[in-house]
């Protein structure tokens, strides 16, 4: 029995609730620590129905708050809780923090729909921690410095429309890979105009209102792509034409708004827009075919995989050693440098691979720090296979630290 899916709205509920009062929230899922036993409130990302070996049914659960993501198991009790509450749901849990397999995972004891009206959401939905009217700001003076008169009145037109522009301060830029939090569109835009501008001086045959135009506007159709007013899902819209169709139809929107555009330079708008993820298989219909859309797709993509490298080691649930999890996005586990410098040669750990059973989720995701200012038993499951990295000869202590890491796993 599956309840991952969303509520359907048309679908009447009799739920167990409490009321509570509304001051911050505490503790996070951040402060728990293992053999720590708590109560606090989360948001429900994922719920499951399993049968244990006896045939009796637990829960196994995805619960979060504004600091991240954890499994958690409810094993007694369920027949009571089950249809109390659903994905999306706000509870109150009373449990125990646990390590399984060298990761956090939480035993919940006793759990409790919340009503809406007693959260305040800013504790449970990740979020930029930049202010989205300072980066906005920024944003349009980068435009105002635009000398080209067509490009600029275009990318006005979307900066102009104040509903649009909230949607696009708000965004995350994506579901769960990159910049998976509110703001983080405009982030992840922001900082791709700061890339452009550093490297269209480099190359004398770039345009760089042109790369510009491309860098704000080649997420653009992401507002509508995702939903984002609960846990970060897609819209239907977003399902059947995905964020390039629809930015390349609010394209076309916009420049009914903008007369005497020239008819070639909009072709060109178009190409950076299809073609920005730079390969058939990725998604876009259209390679880059000149300077601009070939630099705007590395620049894109440079930026949204630093961010997985950050988020990846900063958010890594594994408990001890240096190397996190296994990321589909980034195919591979990667070193965690600062531990890996700190700890003794004997807590160095090899990475493991993705279990060929089960794919790992995606990891939470958090800002771009260059662009910030400032006790029941877990649940058995199969280890994963561990991926040993393998290392050419090298003398040099770093390469010598590693391949003492590699050999203790052996």
């Amino acid at each position: 029995m599956d309840h991952t899916g969303s509520r359907n709205s048309n679908h009447h509920y009799q739920f167990l609730a409490v009321s509570v009062s509304r001051p911050m929230k505490s503790p996070y899922l951040s402060d728990l620590k293992p053999n720590q036993v708590f109560t606090t409130t989360f948001l429900v990302h994922g719920k499951d129905v399993r049968q244990k070996k006896s045939g009796e049914p637990y829960l196994s659960l995805q619960l979060g708050d504004r600091t991240g993501e954890v499994d958690a198991k409810m094993w007694d009790n369920v027949a009571e809780i089950v249809d109390t509450f659903e994905r999306d749901d706000f509870v109150k849990v009373k449990g125990l923090m646990q390590i399984f397999q060298n990761r956090l995972q939480m035993t919940v004891h006793k759990m409790a729909r919340v009503l809406d009206a007693d959260i305040d959401f800013a504790d449970f939905f990740p979020a930029s921690l930049r202010d989205p009217l300072e980066m906005f700001a920024e944003l349009r003076a980068l435009v105002a410095a635009m000398r080209n008169p067509h490009l600029r009145a275009l990318v006005d037109a979307f900066l102009d429309d104040e509903p649009l522009a909230r949607m696009y301060r708000t965004a995350p830029a994506a579901k769960n890979v990159h910049h998976a939090y509110l703001g983080g569109l405009l982030e992840h835009v922001l900082s791709v105009c700061r890339l452009c501008h550093l490297t269209s001086s480099h190359y004398g045959n770039v345009d760089p209102d042109l790369l510009l135009t491309g860098a704000v506007l080649h997420d653009i159709g992401k507002v509508a792509e995702l939903t984002y007013d609960r846990s970060f899902g897609y819209s239907t819209e977003g399902q059947l034409l995905g964020h390039i169709i629809i930015g390349l139809r609010m394209l076309h929107d916009k420049l009914q708004q903008v007369p005497d555009f020239p008819p070639k330079l909009r072709i060109l708008v178009e190409h950076l827009i299809v073609s920005h993820h730079g390969e058939l298989e990725y998604g876009s219909p259209k390679i880059p075919l000149f300077p601009e859309a070939m630099l705007l797709h590395h620049l894109d993509n440079l930026d949204s995989k630093m961010e997985c490298m950050r988020a990846l080691a900063e958010k890594d649930r594994h408990i001890e050693g240096c190397w996190t999890g296994y990321s589909p996005s980034l195919e591979r586990s990667i070193l965690k440098k600062a531990k890996f410098l700190e700890d003794a040669p004997a807590r160095d750990a090899s990475p493991a691979a993705p279990n060929s059973a089960e794919s790992p989720r995606h990891l939470p995701e958090l800002p771009v720090s260059e662009i910030t200012a400032k006790a029941s038993a877990p649940e058995s499951v199969a280890l994963a296979e561990h991926h040993q990295p393998r290392f050419a000869p090298s003398s040099s202590p770093f390469a010598e630290k590693l391949q003492q890491a590699w050999r203790k796993d052996s």
